[in-house]
């Protein structure tokens, strides 16, 4: 039982389902979905709903999985969406995933079945110091556990069914979103922003309990082309101008210590190198480009630049080209906009027991671009922890909490009007 009243949750059960069904993103594949194995969930989902009793349901084309729960009041509240993503991340294997229950952790070092080499302790998480009683569930060793974003899955999935075995619970009209490919950054690409048709949403997406993320950082994809000069390596005296050496060199000129995300925490952004391949004739080098502060994101793409210049000055006859792709923006430039969002959401946390921990996410959420295409859209904690990892963990009891945070900030908006 949880704070909810005469409520057994489900959260738990149904994460560990959820794990076992391989979603591991592709970011190698052009297709949206970019694995159609992460249709397993979305149809998975669909039946659950339906068998809820949910109403507009919807998978699309893309997975991408749409659902409702009708309003109860009279009077028109905003239309609220939560949302999470289906897909796990390609760092770390996400086939055969066996999930380990924990339960009642008594802060001694957590191992795993299929990894003997493998531990989990309070001195690499400090944060199982906070969750000592709590049941943490952990993969088995070989694969990364899929909290991120499972973890919000199940939450939505628990929440949802609480309301609809809740009827004399007020709340206007939710929809509920389930998206494809965050892990690689298409998350939001295909949404039908018309049929979802939502005023504000909230990410199941974050970490520790009582942390909310409306701020995230700004970033864009740069790639850096060098262009050499290729001639038989047997007759290439004075003529051969190799891409790679540029390129090499080029990478060789960034700055040591400073600028990069091994260097970096806190308010700083950095610029780090992801991918080098090429050949003598071209080379590339792609970056991904981040800060807090969008306009400074102009500042690295000129000091980049100024890199690339001095790299093919070193290259007699080789040049560069420089292309710039936005990904996403920082959401606070929206939800500054629209205050009632995050107040909402820390009055919810207090109802629920906790004080919220306003903090800023150094990456994105889908709930970043969901709020630059008019979906305001700040970040709720999951318990989500060690991520992208082998020792991956997430606690049952921090997700119920969440469950119980999203009940009270549906009963928040009753009194915002609608349009």
């Amino acid at each position: 039982m949880s704070g909810l009243t005469q409520y057994q949750h489900t959260v738990c059960e149904r994460f560990m389902r959820y794990v076992q069904i391989d979603t591991e993103a592709d970011p190698h594949s052009e297709t949206q979905p970019s694995s159609m194995k992460q249709k397993d969930l979305s149809r998975l989902l669909v039946q659950e709903l339906e068998a809820m009793g949910l109403t507009e349901i919807v998978m699309d084309e893309h997975g991408y999985v749409y659902a409702s729960i009708p309003s109860n009041v009279q009077h028109h509240v905003p239309v609220l969406c939560f949302c999470a993503h289906v897909d796990t991340a390609p760092d770390v294997t996400g086939k055969d995933v066996k999930p380990v229950l924990h339960k009642q952790y008594d802060g001694q070092i957590i191992r795993f079945a299929d990894d003997a080499t493998l531990t989990l302790s309070t001195t690499d998480q400090p944060y199982l110091l906070e969750r000592i009683g709590d049941d943490i569930i952990t993969a088995s060793g070989k694969t990364l556990l899929g909290a991120d974003d499972k973890a919000g899955v199940a939450i939505i999935m628990d929440f949802a069914n609480y309301l609809m075995q809740h009827p004399e619970i007020p709340h206007g009209k939710i929809r509920l979103l389930f998206t494809p490919d965050e892990e690689i950054g298409r998350g939001v690409d295909k949404v039908n922003m018309e049929l979802l048709a939502a005023d504000f949403g909230y990410t199941l997406d974050g970490g520790p309990r009582g942390s909310l993320e409306g701020e995230s950082f700004s970033a864009d994809a740069a790639i850096l082309q060098f262009h050499g000069v290729s001639a038989h390596p047997g007759y290439a005296k004075n003529k051969l101008v190799s891409a790679l050496k540029v390129a090499a060199h080029f990478i060789d000129s960034l700055p040591k210590n400073a600028w990069s995300p091994e260097h970096t925490s806190g308010e700083e952004g950095f610029v780090h190198p992801v991918h080098f391949d090429g050949t003598v004739e071209l080379a590339n080098v792609h970056f991904i480009v981040r800060d807090f502060k969008t306009a400074k994101l102009a500042d690295y793409v000129a000091q980049l630049k100024t890199f690339a210049e001095q790299a093919v000055q070193a290259f007699p006859g080789s040049a560069y080209t420089l292309t710039i792709k936005e990904q996403y923006r920082n959401m606070r430039e929206i939800l500054d906009q629209f205050p009632q969002v995050m107040e909402n959401a820390q009055k919810a946390y207090l109802k629920a027991g906790l004080t919220p921990k306003v903090e800023r996410i150094r990456g994105g959420t889908d709930g970043s671009r969901l709020s630059f295409m008019g979906l305001p859209c700040p970040n709720i904690f999951t318990g989500e922890m060690a991520i992208h990892s082998r020792k991956e963990f997430v606690s049952v009891q921090d997700m119920e909490k969440a469950v119980e945070v999203l009940v009270y900030l549906c009963g928040e908006w009753i009194g915002v009007k609608g349009e």
